[in-house]
């Protein structure tokens, strides 16, 4: 009879249940424990793709790699390499075909380095990089530069051979993005070449008064001008917005010098107006007696004898009128003044009768 059969085991102790190797049989072993091993011993788990990835990692990469990282291989490692990739090109694509221009910016388009087009403000796509490129310019900002840039001497000849310590500013803005882009090589070095051309050329034909008094503004148009005609020559695609004298004076070396010498040149301008002024004078009182005389000579010429006696009486009023006079009078005239013995009249005024 057949003992009864627990669901831990079977129940009997003399092995009669077991087959014909020592092991239970499957027909004869009664419900397995649950918490028994299987038959043949525990089963390993299959291996996932990760398990796998982080094994090979820990490997060094199986075959003799080296210690090198290695993806697994077959179908997974396929498809995520194609991901990857796919990502990749997407995320390139998306950074170098959509272009956001700003509405003082302009966008200059090459094809393989040919000029294309201009991107005007707003969203604007092209083909992704390297098929396309987009240079962005700003073309409404005033760009400024000073010369000299390290605060050094900047001597420059003037027109009566005095060297005069020069500085400047100069502005300016792009208004052709493409041949700014593509005309000059470096275009804001060119700028600075022609700023000081110009300069050179304007105060070369300018004398030192000028440069250092009156005449700035009148130079300072002229070298916005030289300038301009030099990059309309380069096809620059620039215009100069305005050029400021900022300092002009003698050079420091030679700055006593240049002080006694603006000293004299003053001396010299005041000498030089007050003899002018005498000049003026004599001329203005020479002028006045011609007049004079020839108002005399027609009167002389219709009465010659009464003229005479009047210049006679006028020139011996002009001779005695500041002088002390004594008059003398014949006996048996009574003087119309009593004056006493040793006095004199007093002088009459010029001009008086």
């Amino acid at each position: 009879m057949s003992k009864p059969k627990s669901p831990w085991g079977g129940g009997g102790d003399d092995g009669s249940d077991k087959d014909a190797a020592g092991e239970p049989g499957e027909d004869n072993a009664g419900p397995r424990n649950p918490w028994a091993q299987p038959p043949g011993g525990p089963r390993a788990p299959r291996p996932t793709g990760l398990d796998d990835l982080l094994r090979r990692a820990r490997s060094g990469g199986g075959g003799g790699g080296g210690g090198r990282f290695q993806l697994p291989g077959g179908g997974n490692a396929r498809n995520l390499w194609l991901g990857g990739v796919g990502l990749v090109l997407l995320a390139w694509i998306a950074l170098t075909s959509f272009h956001v221009i700003g509405p003082q910016e302009r966008g200059v388009v090459t094809y393989f380095g040919k000029y294309s087009g201009t991107l005007s403000p707003g969203w604007q796509t092209t083909l992704p990089s390297p098929i396309a490129s987009v240079q962005v310019i700003d073309v409404n900002s005033i760009r400024t530069f000073q010369f000299p840039e390290n605060g050094g001497a900047n001597l420059v000849l003037t027109e009566d051979q005095y060297l005069v310590d020069l500085g400047y500013t100069v502005r300016w803005r792009i208004v052709d993005p493409q041949k700014y882009a593509f005309e000059l090589k470096l275009p804001d070095d060119s700028v600075k070449s022609a700023a000081e051309s110009a300069v050179r050329a304007v105060v070369a034909n300018t004398s030192l008064d000028n440069v250092i008094g009156r005449g700035k503004g009148q130079i300072e148009t002229q070298v916005a001008q030289a300038m301009q005609r030099i990059l309309d020559e380069y096809q620059a695609g620039i215009t100069i917005v305005g050029v400021s004298l900022n300092n002009a004076s003698a050079p420091a070396a030679a700055l006593d010098a240049f002080n006694q010498v603006t000293v004299a040149q003053q001396e010299y301008a005041k000498n030089i107006n007050a003899a002018r002024a005498y000049a003026q004078s004599i001329a203005a009182n020479a002028e006045g007696e011609a007049q004079s005389f020839d108002r005399v000579y027609a009167q002389y010429k219709l009465a010659p004898d009464v003229t005479r006696r009047r210049m006679y009486y006028e020139t011996m009023e002009q001779v005695l009128g500041q002088t002390n006079k004594t008059i003398i009078e014949p006996r048996g005239v009574a003087p119309y003044l009593p004056i006493p013995p040793g006095k004199s009249l007093p002088s009459a005024p010029q001009g008086g009768q």
